[in-house]
């Protein structure tokens, strides 16, 4: 009867052996195999390809950014769960923000890439990221409205030090300066700009005029004069300068016009260079520096709610009776959370952690698709570089040993954690 309880056991299992082997063991010992042998697979290359490891410049750094990620990813995701957890215990509407934290778990990685590829979009307009920090940029640091203004042909204005713009001769009470620009685009011009108008002179006074001296057409408008269709440089900033020194300053009013006071009265006139500095235009978040931090960003705004959930299943099994006594006895919320609630969950964070740290290890979608070609030299990791290797400059033998060097990696991970989950099921 023994022997027959064997065979019907060994039927049963056999399918899911043969899948296992088919699907597991075969791959793997093939790509230890593999990876002793040259690109075309017939010569023994030894352990060449595992010196390439630490060698290949590629697979350098994409080693150092396989540790960036082991360290900071899995210790913020987990962080941010155990705070999510401990916090929506707390509130009334705790269970719909579990799960508004929790849905991105329900999206591929292919769709998390493409959102965040265009989240960290350059430009302000498309990108969300650089739209919220231009945003708070601009509320501390405005920046100037005439970023490519300079002077036209015949203009009493000259280039100096810096990006500023100087007339070429002093100027004198009056009698007004003509101050004409071109390059603004009118639908550019600050909301308060209107029709340009020549300055009135006032005795004992530098009056003038900045505006756009640029009317559309050929042969249209006067040039060095305001038309009826030319708009006002409305808050250009016109500084009076005596022997290297601001004596003066002002800014225009939304017709261009101007007025110094006397002290201007022989004073060349300037441009600062304020007024055309380029608009800020953001983070460049897919740049070399900052690439590899904004994917890790992405991963765990998928992640955290997979954390989250896990530690308020561990959370829930906490005795209340605990948490109760240890504010009866004087703790504070933050002394109950960090004494108490930490140390009790400390066996549900070390799993989460773990976890993470093994899906990690493994990324390859989220950089594939988030970093741009010019920046996924420097975003590389481990995976991809396996699927480069492997695919586009079609080493095997480099892969493979990646690959196994990857499992290698692996293996003590998934060794910590498969002892603690026995440790914790014995209990």
């Amino acid at each position: 009867m023994t022997g027959t309880r064997r065979t019907v056991a060994a039927l049963f299992l056999l399918p899911a052996l043969v899948l296992l082997g088919a699907l597991v063991v075969y791959p793997i010992g093939y790509s230890v195999v593999r990876s002793f042998y040259d690109q075309s697979g017939d010569g023994f290359a030894g352990i060449d390809n595992y010196k390439a490891l630490f060698t290949d410049d590629g697979i350098r750094t994409a080693l150092k950014n396989n540790v960036l990620w082991v360290v900071f990813a899995p210790t913020v995701a987990t962080a941010l769960g155990l705070v999510f957890a401990v916090l929506t215990e707390r509130i009334r509407w705790g269970t719909a923000f579990k799960l508004v934290v929790f849905m991105p778990m329900a999206i591929s990685m292919l769709a998390a890439g493409i959102i965040f590829r265009l989240v960290y979009d350059q430009d302000p307009d498309k990108g969300v990221a650089n739209a919220v920090w231009v945003g708070v940029h601009d509320t501390f640091a405005q920046s100037s409205a005439f970023p490519k203004a300079h002077p036209g042909r015949q203009s009493p204005l000259e280039s100096a030090p810096g990006g500023a713009f100087l007339t070429k001769e002093p100027v004198r009470a009056g009698d007004p300066v003509s101050l004409p620009l071109v390059g603004v685009p009118p639908e550019q011009l600050p909301d308060s700009a209107r029709k340009a108008v020549p300055a009135a002179p006032e005795p004992g006074k530098v009056t003038g005029t900045a505006w756009q001296d640029f009317t559309r057409g050929k042969g249209v408008g006067t040039l060095g004069a305001p038309d009826p269709s030319e708009l006002g440089y409305a808050g250009m900033r016109i500084e009076a300068v005596k022997d290297g020194k601001v004596v003066a300053s002002t800014t225009a009013a939304g017709d261009g016009t101007f007025t110094l006071p006397e002290a201007a009265d022989g004073a060349q006139l300037r441009l600062p260079a304020s007024n055309f500095e380029e608009a800020y235009n953001g983070l460049d978040w897919l740049g070399p520096s900052l690439v590899t931090p904004a994917i890790i960003g992405s991963y765990i705004w998928m992640w955290a709610g997979f954390a989250m959930v896990l530690i308020a299943a561990g959370l829930a099994s906490v005795p209340r009776e605990l948490l109760e006594a240890a504010r009866v006895d004087g703790a504070n919320e933050w002394q109950v959370f960090r004494r108490v609630t930490v140390p009790l969950l400390a066996p549900v964070l070390a799993v989460v952690t773990v976890t993470l740290m093994i899906n990690v290890l493994k990324v390859f979608d989220l950089v594939f698709i988030i970093a741009p070609g010019s920046s996924q030299d420097d975003a590389n990791v481990l995976a991809l570089e396996l699927y480069r290797k492997g695919f586009s400059e079609d080493q095997p033998g480099i892969a493979s040993a990646i690959a196994v060097f990857l499992l290698l990696l692996v293996i003590p991970v998934m060794w910590f954690n498969v002892r603690r989950l026995r440790r914790e099921v014995r209990r």
